[in-house]
């Protein structure tokens, strides 16, 4: 469960972050950088569809300036896994809702814009 988020910080059970981070399977991988910056591409969450989740919840910053590639779209589609796409705001209320109803589901989160 994430406890909190705010423009460049969220905070998970109890510790803050300070940098872009992803979540699955109870794993929490912080520093997560994207190699074309604002836009997701497969490498970029290669763990998270190594582990088949069955929901990525994508927290596209405060103003939603991340973007995911069509192409990872794509894969995500092919390997039946679902993608939301919201503010980080919105993101971290999702991501917990589904927690909350058992659902198998990671998460990468843009914390600033």
């Amino acid at each position: 469960m994430i406890d909190k988020y705010s423009f460049g910080k969220i905070s998970i059970q109890g510790i803050d972050y300070t940098e872009d981070l992803k979540i699955f399977r109870g794993n929490i991988v912080p520093g997560w950088w994207r190699k074309k910056g604002h836009r997701i591409s497969e490498p970029d969450v290669l763990d998270i569809l190594l582990a088949k989740p069955a929901v990525l919840v994508v927290g596209k910053g405060k103003l939603g300036l991340l973007r995911v590639d069509q192409e990872l779209k794509t894969r995500l589609e092919q390997e039946n896994i679902e993608l939301i796409e919201l503010s980080t705001s919105k993101a971290v209320h999702e991501f917990n809702r589904l927690i909350n109803e058992g659902v198998d589901v990671a998460g990468g989160f843009h914390l600033g814009c």
